[in-house]
């Protein structure tokens, strides 16, 4: 079976990072079929169990039509099933935020499926088996508004599937590889896997696309940190940009804080996952 891989990386915050890998089936094997685009999948069937102690990597995982998750908290599953930053998530319950799991399940539906319908199955996971339920409402929060700089995006288009889920994937500290990615999707990444606000796409970009950024992290981007060497010194002349002298010279896009109306979602309801 050809496998379909989404590798989740740890960043500090906790917050995950998503790519994905499709190598060439096994000689004499047929491809992994994709679901069908109008499909509305869930879970047939989802097993939960409390991740074992220790240091161990946050990762996702589809191979073929099985779902494999470990380390996950239950705010991480929220943060990707609706596409929040952990600041758009208000919950009195603490155990949400420190309570690890993994989760294997299996869709209910024949194909391997994309992106969004990966995320109607983690919402219903969500609800079924953790009792979520929720109301939202529009606060004032600090965040990062992403638009496109004087000269317009220097991004190349991407000839891949649009139903494939774009790759965004770190190879090393502040060294950001891409594929297949639209801007909504670039900002939802970026707000749950690199910064330390809420991101707003306000570029009015319609297409997808292929791209590399090179940067110098600081004290507010969380970047995973699976590899031995330090990043360089922003005192070294040798030094790439910060984030955001790289997102307009290497991308055309500009990257700005303000003050921004967010919904953050208030959790009226969660409890501990019901039995397998």
């Amino acid at each position: 079976m050809k496998h379909f891989s989404l590798t989740a990386c740890l960043a500090l915050s906790g917050a995950v990072l998503f790519a994905q890998t499709a190598p060439s089936a096994p000689r004499g094997e047929e491809p992994a079929k994709r679901m069908a685009a109008d499909a509305h999948p869930a879970f047939e069937v989802a097993t939960i169990k409390p991740s074992q102690p220790g240091d161990r990597i946050r990762s996702w995982d589809t191979k073929g039509r099985y779902v494999i998750m470990r380390d996950f908290r239950v705010v991480d599953l929220i943060e990707v099933a609706y596409g929040l930053h952990l600041k758009q998530i208000a919950s009195g319950a603490e155990w949400v935020g420190t309570e690890k799991f993994d989760i294997d399940g299996i869709p209910d539906s024949d194909g391997v499926p994309n992106y969004q319908q990966l995320r109607m199955m983690f919402r219903q996971l969500l609800a079924n088996r953790f009792g979520l339920t929720f109301h939202w409402e529009e606060k004032e929060l600090s965040a990062y508004v992403v638009t496109v700089a004087k000269g317009g995006p220097k991004m190349k288009e991407s000839t891949a599937d649009p139903n494939e889920i774009g790759a965004f994937l770190f190879r090393g500290q502040g060294k950001l590889f891409t594929t297949n990615m639209s801007m909504p999707d670039f900002a939802d990444r970026m707000q749950r896997s690199v910064m330390d606000k809420p991101v707003v796409d306000q570029t009015g970009l319609t297409g997808r696309y292929d791209f590399t950024l090179n940067w110098t992290p600081d004290d507010s981007q969380f970047i995973p940190m699976g590899w031995k060497t330090t990043p360089p010194s922003a005192d070294d002349p040798a030094a790439p940009p910060n984030l955001y002298v790289a997102l307009e010279e290497q991308l055309g896009l500009k990257m700005e804080p303000v003050g921004a109306t967010v919904r953050v979602m208030v959790i009226d309801h969660i409890e501990e996952p019901s039995g397998n």
